[in-house]
């Protein structure tokens, strides 16, 4: 399966050779599509499953554009995880459970930015959510970059 959807994606490669590395590309394409499916699980459970109503967890009342937010996370870590370590970063030899850590350490820093960014829009700014989830996203894809290239999927030194 794995070289099937390299295959595929490497397709239209031909078309950014120019612009970046393979490896950009294939991060690109892979972040890209989970940030298609992140969008439209918010969009979906904010609507249709949270309802835009408060969610009460008995000792914390998360309004629905935050409790959509910790909803999705955990679904599109996972995703993300996946494409990224067996797509994108095949060259990182780090062991599997080091690079999921990281991926999390990661992940926890890109949730915080997240929550912080959707309770200033949303919140203080009176943004509509998801709007303000796409800017919240084009913040955190760019911190996710330098950080998975740099630091989840490092390739380590012999």
């Amino acid at each position: 399966m794995q070289k099937i959807i390299i295959r595929f994606i490497d397709t239209f490669y031909f078309l950014f050779k120019w612009l970046m590395p393979v490896k950009t590309y294939r991060y690109a394409v892979c972040g890209g599509s989970n940030l298609v499916f992140d969008i439209l699980l918010y969009f979906l459970f904010y609507n249709f499953i949270v309802a835009k109503q408060n969610v009460d967890l008995g000792i914390v009342v998360l309004s629905p554009h935050i409790a959509t937010l910790f909803i999705v996370f955990p679904i599109t870590f996972i995703t993300g995880f996946l494409l990224q370590k067996y797509i994108t970063f095949l060259d990182s030899n780090l062991p599997g459970r080091v690079q999921f850590f990281r991926y999390f350490v990661v992940g926890i820093g890109g949730l915080l930015i997240s929550y912080l960014s959707m309770k200033f829009l949303v919140d203080l700014l009176k943004f509509y959510p998801t709007p303000s989830r796409l800017i919240t996203i084009i913040i955190t894809v760019i911190y996710g970059y330098i950080l998975q290239t740099n630091f989840s999927f490092k390739v380590a030194k012999a």
